[in-house]
């Protein structure tokens, strides 16, 4: 402001001739009164040029003096303009001192968009991937089983659940070996959380022993094990809708909630999974009371021929069903990274970390905590 001020009460320009010309078309915006330089405004009539010294104090006693409201950026430069103040780099001033006071950024609700681009998750062939999660508490049923355990394999999308009554480390290794490895075969890898019954001493050691590779989600991040959560709600929703006032009775309507699922079609694959399970489709009720064309056209001279026939085209259907589920899961990817905005670290640089405990949180908490040091970049977003 200093030049401007300098030609409207002396008339002295620089000696450059472009920068005396830019000098005085922006003079023109500007009048003196007394020692003070004013710009002409929109907002108020006249508003008065700061100079460094002074428009720190006033930044900040307008964002948290007496009637501050701590503002945002763009929302203090304003009240700043209507007060009748002004300096050429307002906006861009109030901007920076926001986002560096601490207090506004552990208040802040944080930016919505994703900040890393979506990573999907694909198995080669049936059996060979599982996600496993822990769904409850629910009201003590009979036997007092609180918690389901539930396993669903990325493939097929087959699922398997048990009631029980504790989650300990050895009931996760019977289940594993009753319900995966009895029933299908030995997984090579098993997706889970950092729960102490997955993470344990003990289930870490069956696993190796069985040649089972290990994968656990980031902390405080389920979508990582995103088809154990999807498996949990086909289950709760088929619960919710079967029990009605009989909430006791969850773990006896499993079975049919499970069945249900496995003879409908799925939206990934477009097939059952028991079908890409068992190689056939499976029987209903429905065909029992009312004949579908399978049971009434049913031979049994040419059923052997035909299931020969199904198993020999066995791979290529399964091999449709893979590309199916990875052009799917393309699209998806391409919808969600439009919406990505990135956010990236750097190893030693001070950030905050949302508060994600309930017990430290209410109404008047800050949403953030910290600042703490990032030691490592794990990548992916981690």
């Amino acid at each position: 402001m200093t030049p401007i001020f300098n030609y409207l009460q002396s008339g002295e320009t620089p000696d450059n001739p472009r920068e005396a010309l830019k000098i005085v078309n922006e003079a023109a915006k500007y009048t003196l009164l007394g020692q003070h330089l004013y710009r002409r405004g929109f907002s108020f009539p006249l508003l008065r040029c700061l100079e460094d010294e002074e428009l720190a104090y006033v930044i900040k006693e307008v964002h948290e003096g007496v009637c501050g409201t701590h503002n945002g950026g763009r929302a203090l430069a304003s009240k700043i303009a209507r007060d009748g103040y002004y300096w050429s780099t307002l906006r861009r001033d109030c901007l920076e001192y926001v986002k560096k006071y601490n207090k506004c950024q552990k208040f802040a609700e944080g930016h919505k968009a994703p900040p890393e681009c979506l990573h999907p998750i694909t198995s080669p062939w049936p059996f060979f991937k599982w996600g496993v999660d822990i769904l409850g508490p629910f009201p003590p049923a009979p036997g007092q089983v609180k918690f389901y355990i539930v396993v669903v394999d990325y493939f097929t999308k087959w699922i398997e659940a048990e009631p029980v009554v504790s989650i300990t480390t050895e009931r996760i290794k019977r289940f594993y070996w009753k319900k995966i490895i009895c029933r299908f075969c030995i997984p090579a890898v098993i997706v889970s959380d950092n729960g102490t019954q997955f993470a344990s001493k003990g289930t870490v050691e069956f696993c190796k022993e069985l040649k089972i590779k290990q994968q656990f989600t980031s902390i405080e991040h389920p979508q990582s094990n995103g088809q154990a959560e999807a498996a949990n709600k086909v289950i709760l929703r088929g619960l919710r809708r079967r029990l009605k006032e009989a909430k006791g009775r969850w773990a006896e309507e499993l079975p049919q909630v499970l069945w249900s699922y496995h003879t409908t079609l799925h939206s990934t694959t477009n097939e059952t999974p028991f079908c890409l399970t068992f190689s056939t489709e499976a029987m209903i009720p429905v065909e029992i009371g009312e004949p579908s064309p399978m049971t009434a056209l049913f031979e049994p001279s040419g059923n052997e021929e035909e299931l020969r026939t199904n198993l020999d085209l066995l791979q290529e259907a399964k091999e449709i069903v893979h590309v199916k589920e990875y052009a799917m899961k393309t699209r998806a990817t391409r919808r969600y990274n439009r919406k990505v905005v990135p956010r990236n670290f750097k190893i030693g640089d001070l950030v905050l970390k949302m508060i994600t405990l309930a017990a430290n949180k209410n109404k008047l908490t800050p949403y953030w905590e910290g600042p703490f040091r990032v030691i490592d970049e794990v990548g992916q977003g981690a």
